[in-house]
């Protein structure tokens, strides 16, 4: 089921009708920074996975030397 623009046209009218023009923008801006939130635990998790490989490598090297 794929919606055409104007579907999603009359979908953001009657959300607009439901909530609010403030509400929406709320919802909005919260939603931006759950996502940027999202992002950066992701970028903090990768470094630190990273870096766990990192010293993984050096010990196996010192243990081989």
């Amino acid at each position: 089921m794929n919606l055409g623009p104007t579907e999603l046209i009359i979908l953001l009218v009657i959300v607009l009708l439901l909530f609010g023009v403030g509400r929406v923008s709320r919802i909005g801006g919260e939603l931006g920074s759950a996502v940027a939130n999202f992002r950066k635990g992701l970028d903090q998790g990768a470094r630190e996975a990273a870096a766990a490989n990192e010293e993984a490598t050096a010990e196996k090297k010192a243990e081989e030397a």
